[in-house]
C-alpha cells in the first residue's frame, strides 16, 4: 500500500462519528484532488500534494517527504475535525475562512 492510500485511510479515521462505534461508519467524505463536476458531501476532508520536502548527503537526496494541502469543510463553526487534523504529527494550521454557511480550514501536512 502507497503512503497516499495510508494518507486517505488515515484521514478516514478522523471522521469516524463515534470512537466505539463501527469504524466503517463516517460522517462524511475524503477526497483526494476532487473533479469539479462531482458533488461535495460535508462536512469533508479535501486533501492534494502541493509539495515536497528533500534532505541531501554528498549531494543525494536520503530523506523525501511530501506535503499536502489538507482542507477540512464543515456547516458546524465548532466542528472537532479541524482539532483531529491539527493534531496530526508535522501538521501546521494555513488558513481558515467562512463562505456560504461553510467554514474551511487549511492545514500542511508532512506524510
Amino acid at each position: 500500500m502507497g503512503r497516499r492510500q495510508q494518507l486517505q485511510i488515515l484521514l478516514k479515521s478522523l471522521m469516524v462519528n463515534d470512537p466505539e462505534a463501527d469504524p466503517l461508519t463516517y460522517r462524511g467524505k475524503v477526497y483526494f484532488q476532487p473533479e469539479t463536476n462531482i458533488e461535495i458531501e460535508y462536512p469533508c476532508i479535501i486533501y492534494e500534494q502541493d509539495n515536497s520536502r528533500n534532505h541531501f548527503a554528498d549531494n543525494i537526496p536520503y530523506s523525501h517527504t511530501k506535503r499536502w494541502q489538507v482542507e477540512v469543510v464543515d456547516e458546524d463553526a465548532d466542528s472537532d475535525i479541524p482539532d483531529k487534523v491539527e493534531g496530526l504529527p508535522m501538521c501546521t494550521f494555513q488558513r481558515g475562512f467562512s463562505s456560504a454557511g461553510l467554514y474551511h480550514k487549511f492545514y500542511s501536512l508532512y506524510f
